[in-house]
């Protein structure tokens, strides 16, 4: 569920620590139509005890640009959002409600079933029109990537820094590029980089980590320098596999091309060109 734009009129948004915090009066206004979005949020605040109690931790004030400039106002993430759109009575807010009922249904399936989550992301990714053949190629390399990560785990790897560290030098040796190069040469911001790779592209990431899977294993590399070389090693022979059909085929594997729809390229175009449209 997009919660930008809902039903035409658009919540303002910024990037802050790497993800989108929106605009709480704007939530606000379109979920209540209220007159007052700001004093509808002050009562509620009264109403909710436990929302007033942990608001300093969901509300952080954030520059944002309006037609007076730019000025702080309240924001909040998506996590922040739903959790201020739970205590809104407004009729408008029961599609949210609902939804989010669902989404807490179907996880508590999937910890009963995991099968379950993999069929779900099939469906997803199709109703976004991804082609079946595209799909396979995704999901088996979700299966190379998890299995990379725990065995990075299992080897004395930190989480999350190190983790996109490995996974850069990784890129950068199957690519020549980073993961952050990668998504600007594709004019992508927060989305998912893979799910905006092609097929080729798609197959070359999971050689990368494959290879880097078995040398780790087969050298038993610890902690995170070993398994940096390792890293490097793999993403090197995606590299020399890329370059050898790149020179068969006289066409490069790396593409700019991306899976953004059609409006919302439009809107990164205009932003670029310095048009602007108020959202960042």
């Amino acid at each position: 569920m997009k919660i930008d734009v809902f039903k035409g009129r658009e919540i303002r948004r910024t990037l802050h620590n790497n993800e989108w915090w929106f605009v709480v009066v704007d939530a606000i206004s379109i979920l209540t139509d209220s007159a007052n979005p700001a004093g509808y949020i002050k009562d509620m605040r009264r109403r909710d005890k436990e929302l007033a109690k942990g608001w300093g931790q969901i509300a952080t004030p954030l520059a944002i640009e309006t037609a007076g400039g730019k000025q702080r106002l309240n924001c909040a993430n998506t996590e922040g959002i739903f959790r201020i759109i739970q205590s809104i009575p407004s009729p408008k807010a029961e599609p949210f409600k609902r939804w989010l009922a669902k989404v807490g249904y179907e996880r508590v399936q999937e910890i009963e079933d995991p099968e379950l989550a993999t069929a779900r992301t099939r469906e997803l990714y199709r109703a976004k029109g991804y082609s079946d053949a595209w799909i396979e190629k995704r999901m088996r390399g979700i299966a190379v990537r998890a299995e990379l990560t725990e065995e990075w785990k299992n080897r004395d790897v930190g989480e999350n820094r190190e983790y996109a560290i490995l996974t850069a030098e990784i890129s950068k040796a199957a690519f020549g590029v980073t993961p952050s190069e990668y998504k600007q040469l594709k004019g992508l911001q927060r989305e998912n980089l893979r799910d905006h790779m092609t097929d080729l592209e798609l197959i070359f990431s999971m050689l990368g980590e494959a290879s880097t899977t078995e040398i780790a294993r087969t050298r038993d590399a610890q902690g995170f320098d070993e398994n940096k070389t390792a890293a490097n090693k793999g993403g090197k022979i995606a590299g020399d596999a890329r370059v050898k059909l790149e020179v068969e085929s006289g066409r490069k594997v790396l593409s700019d091309e991306n899976y953004l729809d059609t409006s919302e390229k439009l809107k990164r175009l205009e932003r670029k060109k310095g048009i602007g449209t108020g959202e960042e």
